[in-house]
């Protein structure tokens, strides 16, 4: 099930309308419903406030979806946008991940370590 229609669901579980649900979110009920249509790509404090709203747990909310997260590192704003994707990919993912952080270590150790290597050289050339 997609976070959109688990939210819909959920929402009709406790009778509300979609404009009561609006109304907790703060925003339109034309807003409201296109998070329920799936036309909105939810930020993750929306997806808290909704969780919230539910008094669940924002990984219920997407249970059975994983989280994509892309930031933007030039943004003074710190905005983000997460999508959902299946979890098994995403483990793979940071698994990929991990191996490309452990290779960067591994280059820097070893530029560090060229580093020393050639300020001995210099102070072997001068005669230190």
């Amino acid at each position: 099930m997609k976070t959109h229609e688990k939210i819909r669901e959920l929402r009709e579980n406790l009778d509300w309308s979609q404009e009561k649900m609006a109304e907790q979110l703060h925003m339109s009920a034309n807003g409201y419903a296109k998070i329920e249509r799936g036309e909105t790509k939810l930020k993750l404090d929306k997806l808290e406030q909704i969780a919230q709203i539910f008094n669940i747990d924002i990984a219920e909310l997407l249970s059975d979806k994983g989280i994509f997260v892309m930031m933007n590192e030039n943004s003074d704003n710190n905005k983000a946008n997460y999508y959902n994707n299946n979890p098994i990919s995403l483990v793979a993912e940071i698994e990929k991940l991990n191996a490309i952080i452990e290779q960067k270590d591994l280059l820097l150790s070893e530029k560090e370590r060229q580093i020393q290597m050639l300020n001995d050289f210099i102070k072997t050339l001068k005669g230190e």
